[in-house]
């Protein structure tokens, strides 16, 4: 696409709930497709937080990332117990929208209306193993490009030459897979710079979609155990992460809930007040 418009995330009247500061948005993976497909059209800049809660709680400490959330064009429920907290203020629309269940229908869509894709992120060789698994399943999937970045901070030229390759591939959706805060930070910092419909940042969705890492089996899904799946598979990486955000968000969010259920605030979901 040729250039697009960025756009303020409340243009889009986004129905969202309050969870413990970042707005999350209500609603179901249909619901997120189809609005993405309209910043397609409209050729409008956007970026989506697929977040969970290890995305609430590093947001709890760092005011940068929950800003950057919460003017984010959409957030989606990434795990249960956002789904189950918005569900308990009234917003019974929300469903999951799992960052590789995203990816996997929106590639489905556009495999069928043309859009263009580009990988942004991942280990060495993960991004061509993406790109063939999701080919030999979508056929007519037009992929564009991948970059995969080191691990350390680009340098001001690295970052312009990564701009560069990005648009000079033309791309209607940018798939970043950097993992939190990385890919937030990211999407943040190059709106404007990069010339897509939209930047998606989906983590580990790279890798489960490729095959080189295992998903938890639906029941755990389900259930929110998710999480102790992955410790389970990546203790070393891990659980220094879950040790902090499970018991936290699990005391933060039964205080909130208690503190809007029975407090002498009114019981109306409240609105996030520092987004734009």
């Amino acid at each position: 696409m040729e250039g697009c418009g960025v756009n303020a995330a409340g243009a889009d009247q986004d129905d969202r709930t309050d969870v413990l500061g970042i707005g999350v948005s209500c609603l179901n993976l249909d619901d997120a497709v189809a609005r993405i497909e309209r910043w397609i059209a409209e050729g409008s800049c956007r970026y989506v937080c697929v977040t969970g809660v290890h995305g609430v709680m590093e947001s709890r400490r760092d005011q940068q990332l929950r800003r950057i959330h919460n003017e984010a064009g959409m957030v989606t429920p990434d795990g249960m117990p956002l789904v189950w907290f918005s569900r308990f203020m009234g917003r019974t629309r929300t469903r999951r929208v799992y960052g590789p269940d995203l990816m996997r229908k929106m590639t489905a869509v556009s495999n069928l209306r043309g859009y263009r894709q580009f990988y942004y992120g991942g280990a060495i060789g993960v991004t061509d193993r993406l790109t063939q698994v999701l080919l030999n399943e979508f056929p007519q999937l037009k992929v564009v490009g991948a970059f995969c970045p080191p691990f350390r901070e680009l340098t001001p030229e690295e970052d312009t030459m990564a701009v560069a390759t990005i648009n000079a591939a033309r791309p209607d959706i940018v798939w970043v897979g950097l993992s939190t805060p990385k890919q937030e930070l990211w999407m943040a910092r190059h709106l404007g710079q990069i010339d897509a419909a939209v930047m998606i940042g989906v983590g580990a969705a790279f890798d489960f979609l490729a095959g080189t890492k295992r998903q938890a089996p639906r029941w755990m899904q389900r259930a929110g155990l998710e999480w102790l799946f992955r410790l389970g598979t990546e203790p070393g990486r891990l659980w220094r992460r879950y040790a902090y955000i499970v018991p936290g968000f699990l005391i933060l969010a039964t205080g909130e809930l208690a503190r809007r259920t029975f407090g002498p605030a009114n019981r109306e979901p409240r609105s996030v007040p520092d987004r734009k």
